[in-house]
């Protein structure tokens, strides 16, 4: 049974909406992207790391993340003031090797635009064994995810754990994930991966590039 972090953080109302907008716009196409070299990733589904709930208490900071990859790296500026219970948990997995050695398991290249990443098994359905709830949601506007947001994917309302999608093109979804960062360097990475596709021709599936994290910094 998967523990519930818990926290003394006062929460606000939200409403969530079930419909997802179609996006307006999408990434321009960049010729610079063919020149980004990948290494074959060692990285490959396996039994997540059982890493223990961190605890939650301030005062909070904003971290920096740098995915090391085997396409480059990404680094990540993460919003512990607007999301500390979610750069809290995602400091403490990556401190204890949760992400090491994982596959970014998912792709999905027609109307939602994001490279989902986080889960060991590589199966979308692995994750810690404990869960914590949302914030810092965006409003319900077209694109409220732009491209180099980085957010947690979830299986429902306050379900969030280790997995988590990268916005690669502006995207308008329901606002129900919650925004921990933004990409500062190495988006084009993941624009790479995307220009690469899905394997089998598909708009939503594994990236048709392999792309791994390698291991995770934070600081």
């Amino acid at each position: 049974m998967r523990k519930i972090i818990k926290f003394a953080i006062a929460t606000s109302s939200l409403i969530i909406f079930s419909t997802i907008l179609t996006p307006v716009s999408n990434a321009a196409p960049n010729k610079s992207l063919d020149k980004i070299k990948c290494k074959i990733t060692k990285a490959k589904g396996h039994t997540a790391k059982s890493i223990n709930p961190p605890e939650i208490k301030g005062p909070f900071k904003n971290r920096t993340f740098t995915f090391t990859t085997n396409c480059g790296d990404v680094v990540v500026e993460a919003d512990g003031k607007s999301a500390p219970i979610t750069v809290t948990a995602l400091s403490a997995l990556a401190a204890g090797g949760f992400f090491d050695k994982t596959l970014c398991h998912r792709l999905t290249t027609e109307n939602i635009f994001v490279l989902q990443c986080g889960d060991p098994t590589a199966t979308g359905l692995g994750g810690p064994n404990f869960t914590y709830r949302d914030e810092n949601l965006p409003l319900t506007d077209e694109n409220n995810y732009p491209a180099g947001v980085v957010a947690m994917a979830n299986s429902g309302q306050n379900t969030n754990g280790s997995q988590f999608f990268i916005v690669y093109a502006d995207t308008s979804l329901p606002p129900s994930y919650t925004i921990w960062g933004k990409v500062t360097k190495g988006l084009e990475i993941v624009q790479m991966v995307a220009k690469s596709g899905v394997l089998d021709g598909k708009k939503d599936g594994s990236p048709k590039q392999k792309i791994g994290i390698e291991k995770v910094k934070v600081r």
